[in-house]
């Protein structure tokens, strides 16, 4: 049971990194996305820099899925999505989904990736 159900919450965990990366940056269906980018760090390099952001985030899509150094990489986004959380809280909070309180839903997030990684997986196995 517990295997079966970290083998769907790592799933969970890459589709959102695969949605945000390629569908709301890469393809910019999202352009609210370049706009945090440029508030943040400025006009001229936000729509190269948010590309780049959005690649990343397909390749930790991949990442997840191969479950290489998987330790690793669940600590690797935990750390990118509480830096990136509290910088769009400080930084560019009128432009997020849902304001301030996107901080409480990354916090989940990070709960649920930290709980799926260190908890639910079968060592054996990982």
């Amino acid at each position: 049971m517990k295997k079966s159900i970290s083998y769907f919450l790592t799933l969970f965990i890459a589709i959102v990194w695969l949605v945000n990366g390629l569908f709301c940056k890469v393809l910019n269906f999202v352009p609210r996305h370049q706009e945090i980018v440029a508030t943040i760090l400025g006009n001229k390099v936000a729509p190269n820099l948010t590309m780049i952001i959005g690649l990343l985030e397909v390749a930790m899509f991949f990442w997840i899925l191969t479950k290489i150094k998987a330790k690793i990489c669940s600590t690797l986004q935990i750390l990118i999505i509480g830096t990136m959380n509290v910088l769009e809280f400080f930084l560019a909070p009128d432009l997020l989904l849902f304001g301030k309180l996107n901080i409480v839903f990354a916090a989940m997030f990070m709960v649920l990736i930290f709980i799926n990684e260190f908890y639910l997986r079968d060592r054996k196995y990982f």
